[in-house]
């Protein structure tokens, strides 16, 4: 993983869950915190290395579903406020975790979610400082849903 001129992310490299398939590759089975261009369910190659850890290749299959990254501002990122995040974008489909260290919230977006009205969340959250938020991983429907 790159970090950024603002030393973001705080890790050089994420440990994910994943499901052995088998077969050389991997079903991711979380949503990334840090990792950009991967989501849950996405099929990545993997390779074991000689002390037995499983390192991510490329994307195999994307699995079309996105990963949404929020930073939470209100109440200072408080667990309440997390939780509260996750709750709204819940009730638009998604699921998702807190972390407190990093006030973060991980949303995975699955594409019968209503990608339209959670664009228009996000922004009137960012609007209104209740959040900063990053794209982790989109599709296209994604990016359609901007421009409707």
């Amino acid at each position: 993983m790159e970090v950024d001129e603002d030393g973001w992310p705080p890790a050089s490299v994420e440990s994910l869950w994943a499901v052995d398939l088998g077969d050389g590759t991997v079903r991711l089975d979380n949503t990334p915190w840090f990792v950009r261009g991967v989501a849950s369910d996405d099929i990545i190659g993997a390779e074991i290395d000689e002390e037995g850890v499983r390192w991510a290749g490329e994307t195999v299959q994307a699995s079309e579903n996105c990963t949404i990254r929020l930073i939470a501002l209100k109440d200072g990122g408080s667990a309440a406020a997390r939780q509260s995040v996750l709750e709204a974008f819940h009730r638009l489909g998604t699921t998702g975790e807190g972390i407190e260290q990093y006030r973060m919230v991980a949303l995975d977006v699955p594409p019968a979610a209503d990608l339209r009205q959670i664009r228009r969340l996000l922004q009137h959250g960012a609007d209104r400082g209740w959040w900063h938020w990053e794209e982790g991983c989109i599709t296209s429907a994604w990016a359609a849903a901007a421009s409707g």
